[in-house]
């Protein structure tokens, strides 16, 4: 059997493909492979893809093909949510490679190593449906100060744009003390910020009705971990965004003040030919009710411009829409048709140069904003976690609790730390703020 020492991962994609690499570094290092970022040099190349968009996908298509022309035999794994869609294809489009492990089977990736270098031959595993069996604390995490944790995978919403339900399948959450047990370990190891990940974070639990644990349940129970400093959470569908989420939001101290509502289109005949579940007079409904709520509340987006048979009287609602709410933090893309979705059946009538149009001017308006907003914190005081030294000598760079980007001066020792800063300037979407002459602040 061919020895292997080495490894390499490239992960694509979302934060939940963030951590399904973290996973499997952890696993390949149990194995006693050691991870190194020289491509290159390394006997194993383990490619983490993402579907969600045309781009991503050729992304990965160009670069996983020009390793078919290195002299260099290392052994090539494709996984995630590419290896979902396309599964066996991918062996005839790139024949190089020698495994396929689709979102469903992380756990399987030892065996099937071991079967690849035993046998010589092509292994693929993509089971559709997935089961609640992984190693979380093997994990091996890239950031010191805050980690990702997997609390439900799948989605049942079935959105016709989207590959998600059929990449990842069904929603499966998972149990609440598994959850609590991981946050506690890792709040033990000085990790100070948790972010809940799942297709859809506030389903949490309703596939389990047993558990009696809904998302907010379960928010009230990780508030309880002594040293827990922040909870954030993504994604969430509006549709599932209730009263008692807002609530706990507002109650719990380690829970931010940022929630990330996704509107996807601002014409409510697009949101139905999407099959979002909503209207726009019920998406307005819940942003006017959260921000009563929780009125220092800040919200995210994902905006889709060009689907299927938009006009500019929809565009023009859409960018209406997003004026009016203000959003602090927006992901806006043109639509891409996804092979598998039932949007795929439809014409993809929008002319490209349209869609470009449509999105440059959303992206100016989103600018426009935030540089709006950031103008009006000079002067204030914001709480900021220290998470990493910038590039420039002396300078940090964090997150305030509303996810805002910030940089500050000061000694590598405050890594890790809730600091007060005053907002003095900003630079783009970065707000530029000096410490204040105060302790370092613990949320308990």
């Amino acid at each position: 059997m061919r020895e292997l020492k080495t490894f390499f991962v490239r992960t694509y994609g979302c934060q939940m493909n963030e951590l399904d690499s973290e996973i499997m570094v952890g696993l390949l290092q149990k194995r006693g492979l050691e991870r190194i970022q020289d491509e290159n040099e390394a006997d194993l190349l383990l490619f983490n893809t993402c579907s969600i968009r045309d781009l991503a996908e050729r992304k990965v298509m160009g670069k996983i093909g020009k390793l078919g022309t290195k002299k260099k035999r290392a052994v090539i794994g494709v996984t995630g949510c590419m290896a979902m869609a396309k599964k066996e294809t991918l062996f005839r489009k790139l024949p190089h490679i020698d495994f396929v492990i689709g979102t469903n089977n992380i756990s399987d990736l030892n065996d099937v190593l071991d079967e690849v270098l035993l046998s010589g031959r092509q292994m693929i595993r993509t089971d559709d449906q997935f089961e609640e069996n992984l190693d979380y604390l093997a994990a091996k995490r890239d950031d010191p100060v805050k980690a990702f944790v997997s609390i439900i995978r799948g989605c049942d919403k079935f959105c016709t744009y989207c590959v998600v339900p059929y990449t990842r399948g069904q929603e499966v959450s998972r149990s609440p003390e598994s959850i609590e047990e991981e946050c506690r370990k890792l709040v033990d190891s000085g990790y100070k910020e948790i972010t809940l990940l799942g297709q859809n974070v506030n389903s949490y639990g309703k596939d389990k009705p047993e558990w009696r644990c809904l998302f907010h349940d379960l928010l009230y129970r990780l508030d309880k971990i002594p040293g827990l400093e922040r909870v954030r959470f993504m994604t969430s569908h509006p549709v599932d965004i209730t009263v008692n989420l807002m609530e706990a939001i507002r109650d719990l101290p380690s829970v931010c003040e940022f929630v990330h509502f996704p509107l996807q289109a601002g014409s409510n005949r697009i949101l139905k030919k999407m099959h979002r579940l909503y209207t726009v007079e019920q998406y307005l409904e819940k942003v006017s009710l959260i921000r009563s709520i929780v009125p220092d509340v800040t919200l995210g987006t994902d905006i889709i411009v060009g689907f299927s048979t938009e006009t500019e009287e929809d565009f023009q609602e859409t960018y209406r829409l997003f004026k009016e709410i203000r959003y602090s933090v927006a992901f806006i893309f043109a639509y891409s048709a996804r092979k598998g979705t039932p949007a795929f059946r439809w014409k993809d009538d929008v002319p490209e140069e349209v869609k470009n149009d449509r999105l440059q001017r959303l992206l100016t308006l989103h600018n426009d904003i935030c540089q709006e907003d950031r103008q009006n914190m000079i002067g204030q005081e914001v709480e900021v976690l220290i998470e990493k030294s910038s590039r420039e000598e002396s300078f940090l760079k964090g997150r305030t609790r509303c996810w805002k980007n910030v940089i500050l001066k000061g000694p590598d020792s405050l890594m890790g730390t809730i600091q007060k800063a005053k907002v003095h300037g900003y630079n783009h979407q970065t707000l530029l703020t000096e410490l204040q002459p105060t302790k370092t602040l613990a949320i308990i």
